[in-house]
Parts: C-alpha cells; sequence; structure tokens
C-alpha cells in the first residue's frame, strides 16, 4: 500500500478548464453572429490608472477579443466626479448594444462604489455586485440573473472536476463581498452543509479539518496547512499573494491561501496558484456576458 507521502492530489487544471469554456463561448458567439447579425457588447468601465486595474481590464478586453464579444472601452480620470460616472453608467444602460456592464474595482477613495454599482441595470450587472442579484442568490427558489464571477468559477472547477456538492461539508475561509460571502451561499444552493471562517473564527484549522471541500479566499499567504486537510479533500484556492522571492527576476512570486506543496499530499483534488481560479473568473465574466446578450436577442 503506498504511503502517506507518496500520495499526490489531483491538480484541477483552472487554465485548461476555462479555455475550454472560452471556446465553447466562441462558439455560442458565431451562432448568434450568424443567425442573428449581432454579437454580445461587454463595457468595461476603468476610473483612474492603477497599475492592477489596468492589467486585469486589458486582460478582460483581450479575452472578449479572443471569443469574439465586442468590448466597449470606458476610461475615465481618476478625478471624475461621481455624478460623471453615474451619467456613464445611464449611457451604457441605455445602448442596446451593450449586454453587460463591468466596473472595476477598487473606485478612488472619493467615488461611493455602492452608490455606483446599484445604478448598473440589473439585466447588465455581467459582476453579479447589485443588490438584487445577491438578494436573490441568499433566497430559497430565487434566481439571480448573474452570478459573481469568482464564486461561479470555483463551483465549475469542483463540477468540471466530477467532485459532488450536495451533502458534503463545505468550508468557506473569508467572508468578502467578492468571493466569501457568494460563494457560500452558492455551495448552501448547491446542497451543501457550509461553514464560514474568518478572521475572528476560534481555532480554524478544527473547522476546516472537517471539511470535504475548502474555498479559500482569506487572502493570507499559505495560512492553510497541509495537516489543516482532511485527506481526500477538495481545495480551491482562490488567494493570490506575492510573496518576497529573491530568484525570481521580479522579485516575488505568487502564492495561494494554502501551502500548496503540503496539502498536494493529503487532498483529493487541488487548484494551483496561479492557474487555477484566476483564468475562470474572466472566463465566467465572458459566459455572463454571453447569457444576458443571449436574454435580448434571442426572443
Amino acid at each position: 500500500m503506498a504511503s502517506q507521502s507518496d500520495h499526490q492530489a489531483k491538480i484541477i487544471d483552472g487554465k485548461a478548464i476555462a479555455q475550454a469554456i472560452r471556446s465553447e463561448i466562441a462558439e455560442e458567439v458565431r451562432h448568434l453572429s450568424q443567425k442573428y447579425g449581432k454579437v454580445p457588447g461587454l463595457a468595461v468601465v476603468i476610473v483612474g490608472s492603477r497599475k492592477d486595474s489596468q492589467s486585469y481590464v486589458s486582460m478582460k478586453r483581450k479575452a472578449c477579443a479572443e471569443v469574439g464579444i465586442k468590448s466597449v472601452d470606458i476610461d475615465l480620470p481618476e478625478n471624475v466626479f461621481l455624478d460623471d460616472l453615474i451619467a456613464k453608467v445611464h449611457e451604457l444602460n441605455a445602448n442596446p448594444d451593450v449586454h453587460g456592464i463591468l466596473v472595476q474595482l477598487p473606485l478612488p477613495r472619493h467615488i461611493n462604489e455602492e452608490k455606483v454599482l446599484s445604478e448598473i441595470s440589473i439585466e447588465k450587472d455581467v459582476d453579479g455586485f447589485h443588490p438584487l442579484n445577491i438578494g436573490k442568490l441568499a433566497m430559497k427558489g430565487r434566481e439571480p440573473l448573474f452570478l459573481p464571477c469568482t464564486p461561479k468559477g470555483c463551483l465549475e472547477l469542483l463540477s468540471r472536476s466530477g467532485i459532488s456538492i450536495t451533502g458534503k461539508r463545505a468550508v468557506v475561509v473569508g467572508r468578502s463581498n467578492i468571493v466569501g460571502l457568494p460563494v457560500s451561499l452558492l455551495l448552501l444552493k448547491a446542497n451543501a452543509t457550509v461553514t464560514v471562517v474568518h478572521s475572528n473564527t476560534p481555532d480554524p484549522e478544527s473547522i476546516i479539518r472537517e471539511a470535504d471541500i475548502v474555498i479559500a479566499a482569506a487572502g493570507q499567504a499559505m495560512m492553510i496547512k497541509g495537516s489543516w486537510i482532511k485527506p481526500g479533500a477538495a481545495v480551491i484556492d482562490v488567494g493570490t499573494n506575492a510573496v518576497d522571492d529573491s530568484s525570481r527576476k521580479s522579485g516575488y512570486r505568487l502564492v495561494g491561501d494554502v501551502d500548496f506543496q503540503e496539502a498536494c499530499k493529503v487532498a483529493g483534488w487541488i487548484t494551483p496558484v496561479p492557474g487555477g481560479v484566476g483564468p475562470m473568473t474572466v472566463a465566467m465574466l465572458l459566459k455572463n456576458t454571453l447569457d444576458g446578450a443571449k436574454r435580448v436577442i434571442v426572443q
């Protein structure tokens, strides 16, 4: 019999799964174009010149081009007035060629994020953060028009890896509005028994050790040790943390919230960082845009 140290978790290849999804989307976009003469449109709004936001936005715009989705680029200055930003959102709400609106977060300090996001038409809320979409996600028997992209990507990774969720014990580490909270609601909708671990949880290790499914989204580099993982568990690592690494040209490398090397020896499945959840987030944004377009174009 193989010893514990010989065990290797199955690596969930987010890059390959996302690429398969993008191919499916490109096929559907071609079909819409041929049959109805229309393609999905995604407006990407960026305020200011944060380097990380700019690189995320250019990645999203490039992904749109790859699958045939029309990207509408809105670049606004750092010092834009709230009213002008909201007026731009209203203009996009009224544009029939735009089926999805994405406002890149974080916004500059002087802009009220909640006000801006709640002005996006619920039919075009491809980020899934409109209070009505989150509210429907939280309610039994209601279906939101869109699910937030990263949580949706996490569940897609599980389902495409053949991991069932019904009846499983799932632990979500982190309670952010972007990942932790919505992914816990999604798991609940998928009939898991869900526990959320956060910064005020005493002895998180003992709770995580019970989990059949772990979604790590705390933003703490390698916080979850291999010894915290239940043998055979599925581990989805949403964390992206830069740690110093003098051997790299950049001076740093990216790691997740889970100690990958250790966890590989115990888990049944695990996502790498990078190349796990990240590519799925963009793929789900494209999928949401396609779904929004189909509601309008395919009557």
